[in-house]
């Protein structure tokens, strides 16, 4: 595992202590660091249909609140006032290999729970005022200076302003502060309010997000996956059915019958794992990119015959799986059954960005495997 980003704390204190517990600031987590992206290549990706972008703009004077979504122009910034401006650009992973890289930083968490790595920049003054998120994030210092003010927990009940696009809580008391320099890291928990302020121009922060999803999420999604198994030849029945005093009784035993259905499905964990490992896998962005060409086996063995490496999609999603000796590998809402001989090759899938072969054919599995990731836009060659 690479140096984890906690300065002098170890993992099992930030997660036994600080993990969805409690916000922790580490000054100089990231020495030296050079943002994944410059400022103008940031207004360029925000400039492009395919990529979510945010643009939210305070007036000094009124406190009026104006946010515009993307895709932007240069008109748009050269528009822009001196100051109280933030643009928002998201998973700016999926379009910037450095970025990607970036988030291997944070492994230290199961990276299926790594949501994107979103880039804020600021004008003077800048931010998107105190607000809560629902899930856990990092927020690292890029360039340029940040007052962060953290304190409180809120929900959806929480007073918030009505007359802004963002929202921005009320009754809110911050209980601490700081100013996040160059190389600094935030985290903040679940549901924790916190506001960022830009102290000074060129202030670009990295925001490490990570994904909670709904329980309601995971049962209508569950449910879905396992109704579309499911024959409409397998239904109801009742053939223990006994005489009742009144045919309009709903009865214990019809309720019962119909507990052990949903109980049924709801306890195979096989299922489960296997909706599971697609749905935490499955592409943020669908229809993003272009079509992959397909590629045939001779190109792949002819690539890797003179040295060529493979390439993680960066905005693809790789985890892996065992259970009672079987081995599966899950990317981009796909499954794959592998061999257990596929082991240490699935985990450098799931962990490295680059897979470095070296000029040796890999087995006819290894290569039919590498074929299916990159002819569904998992893998891809890289130049």
């Amino acid at each position: 595992m690479k140096n984890l980003p906690l300065g002098d704390l170890s993992l099992e204190i930030f997660l036994s202590e600080y993990w969805q517990k409690k916000p922790l600031l580490i000054r100089n987590a990231l020495p030296g660091l050079v943002p994944p992206i410059a400022a103008d290549e940031l207004a360029g990706l925000a400039c492009e249909e395919c990529v979510e972008s945010r643009l939210v703009i305070r007036d000094g004077v009124s406190d009026r609140w104006d946010m515009t979504h993307g895709p932007f122009t240069e008109e748009t910034f050269s528009s822009l006032p001196d100051k109280h401006w933030t643009l928002l650009v998201q998973a700016v992973d999926h379009w910037v290999p450095a970025a990607a890289e970036f988030l291997t930083q944070f492994h230290f968490i199961p990276s299926w729970r790594i949501d994107d790595l979103m880039i804020s920049y600021s004008s003077d003054g800048g931010g998107v005022g105190p607000h809560y998120d629902n899930y856990d994030v990092f927020l690292v210092q890029g360039s340029g200076r940040r007052k962060w003010q953290v304190g409180g927990r809120f929900d959806s009940t929480s007073p918030r302003r009505a007359d802004t696009p963002v929202m921005i809580l009320t009754d809110w008391t911050p209980e601490q502060e700081w100013i996040l320099e160059p190389g600094d890291m935030l985290y903040i928990p679940p549901c924790v309010g916190h506001s960022g302020i830009a102290m000074g121009n060129d202030c670009m922060t990295c925001s490490v997000g990570f994904r909670a999803p709904s329980h309601s999420e995971i049962l209508r999604g569950f449910a879905e996956y396992v109704g579309e198994t499911l024959s409409d030849e397998v239904r109801y029945s009742d053939a223990d059915l006994v005489a009742q005093n009144h045919a309009g009784a709903l009865t214990p035993e019809a309720l019962e019958n119909v507990h052990q259905i949903v109980r049924q499905h709801l306890e195979d964990n096989d299922v489960l794992t296997d909706w599971f490992g697609r749905f935490i896998t499955a592409q943020k962005y669908p229809d993003e990119g272009d079509a992959t060409p397909t590629i045939q086996l001779e190109d792949l063995r002819a690539h890797i015959t003179a040295g060529g490496m493979l390439q993680r999609n960066e905005g693809s999603k790789f985890v892996f799986h065992e259970r009672d000796h079987e081995l599966f590998l899950f990317a981009d809402g796909h499954q794959f059954r592998c061999s257990q001989e596929q082991i240490d090759l699935v985990k450098v899938l799931c962990a490295d960005l680059t897979v470095k072969i070296g000029r040796n054919i890999p087995s006819e599995s290894n290569l039919r495997l590498f074929l299916d990731l990159l002819n569904q836009g998992s893998l891809y060659l890289p130049e």
